[in-house]
């Protein structure tokens, strides 16, 4: 992993033909991932995974080692992974073409042009890979404003978010000269980035906009719950694609994160549903569906440094502190997070992130480093977990300002939310 994202450089092992097979291998792990990350996309109710380029200038070294480091192309590979569709393919094309074609115009023998294309279709893969992470964090956002805001405010919002917190923290956590990496924080498939990322933006987007008509006032009932199980069953199925492909390859680690992705939401499953037990009276589909998804996200930062043992105890810890902020903290506060994006995705990837340094911890059957300190490493998540929420916080109030001046508002008419934004923004209904 710390390869991969701290100044490895694929020309260096691949050129020199002595890394063909594991090249391929990284390859197929981050295209795996990727496919599986994208059935995330779809499945977030009322999400809108608009993303808006942000092609960074390419300038062609002297080498042709220097222009394929992963180093020099990881801000740009952040940057283009905006969408699926053509401003990806053409930030691509911009990025890993110029190049190839600078590389073809020295007369090379056949093999270095074959071992040119592998470099490039893995950094490829990479970009793809990274393109889901950025997709998945701002429509988790989108999951706490629902049914109140303009549309078009709502792309513009995002377009100004993505840009100037989700790509600044992508790379405070992931690249070789961000400011958490060189803290040495941990954050294995996206605890920081994306977790606690969106879900600070919805707090404050949420509150920012107010609550929705009726809320607090009458039942805002899930409409159909053999949905929401379909939904998150698939979910955890794409989770795996985030976790195990976040190591990079095919090896021990990938095998770990997989197994943590089983584990931890499990054990989340069952405690939200023990907890809602004894504190309500009963156990609900909808709870144990809204455990397991806490316990996916606490367990996203840890999913390559915990053992087993710890996956379990995490997801259960971070279910039941979710369940806290969901049923109590959310009325105490009157905030109308419509799904729980906060509660769930902000909540749980701040106790998932600031317990990655407990879980890792060698002697409590976690993969740290040699001389690990578990004292200095919770003081570092928790720093990083502080920055990012504020960080995230500014950015998105900021943006708001800046949409509801360019907007003349933020929120839909009364009359536009009582018929519905199907109906009133879009002009169709999802049932006929």
């Amino acid at each position: 992993f710390n390869r991969a994202v701290d100044g490895f450089s694929v020309t260096q092992d691949v050129l020199a033909g002595d890394a063909v097979d594991q090249s391929t291998r990284e390859r197929l792990i981050m295209l795996w991932g990727g496919y599986q990350a994208f059935l995330h996309a779809p499945l977030f109710g009322y999400g809108w995974p608009d993303m808006v380029p942000a092609i960074l200038p390419y300038v062609p070294g002297s080498e042709i080692e220097r222009m394929l480091t992963f180093r020099q192309l990881h801000n740009g590979l952040l940057s283009f992974a905006v969408g699926a569709g053509i401003p990806g393919v053409i930030s691509f094309l911009i990025l890993s073409v110029a190049p190839v074609i600078a590389a073809l115009k020295t007369p090379r023998d056949e093999l270095f042009v074959s071992r040119l294309y592998l470099s490039v279709t893995l950094c490829a893969a990479y970009a793809v890979f990274q393109l889901t992470f950025a997709c998945i964090t701002a429509t988790l956002i989108v999951g706490g404003i629902a049914e109140r805001m303009k549309f078009g405010a709502v792309m513009a919002f995002l377009a100004i978010w993505f840009t100037f917190s989700y790509l600044p923290i992508a790379h405070m956590v992931w690249s070789g000269a961000g400011l958490f990496f060189n803290m040495g924080a941990l954050d294995f498939a996206g605890g920081t980035v994306v977790h606690i990322n969106s879900g600070v933006a919805a707090l404050v987007a949420a509150i920012v906009l107010g609550p929705r008509l009726g809320y607090m006032k009458e039942p805002i009932a899930p409409h159909n719950l053999v949905f929401v199980f379909i939904g998150a069953s698939l979910l955890w199925v794409g989770w795996f694609g985030f976790n195990a492909g976040s190591a990079l390859a095919a090896n021990g680690v990938a095998a770990q994160a997989f197994l943590n992705t089983i584990t931890a939401p499990a054990a989340a499953a069952l405690a939200w549903a023990l907890g809602e037990k004894i504190t309500r009276g009963h156990a609900s589909a909808l709870g144990a569906f809204s455990g397991a998804v806490a316990g996916l996200v606490a367990i996203t930062p840890a999913a390559g440094f915990a053992g087993t043992f710890g996956a379990i105890v995490l997801g259960a810890v971070a279910s039941l502190v979710c369940l806290w902020a969901v049923v109590s903290l959310k009325p105490m506060l009157k905030y109308d997070d419509s799904l729980d994006v906060f509660g769930i995705h902000g909540i749980g990837g701040i106790v998932g992130a600031i317990g990655t340094a407990i879980v890792a911890d060698p002697a409590l059957g976690g993969f740290g480093a040699e001389g690990y300190a578990m004292g200095g490493q919770l003081v570092t998540q928790i720093l990083a977990v502080v920055v990012a929420i504020v960080w995230s916080a500014v950015v998105t109030f900021v943006a708001l300002l800046i949409v509801k001046a360019l907007f003349g508002g933020l929120r839909v008419s009364e009359a536009g939310e009582s018929d519905g934004l199907d109906l009133s923004s879009h002009g169709e209904r999802a049932y006929n």
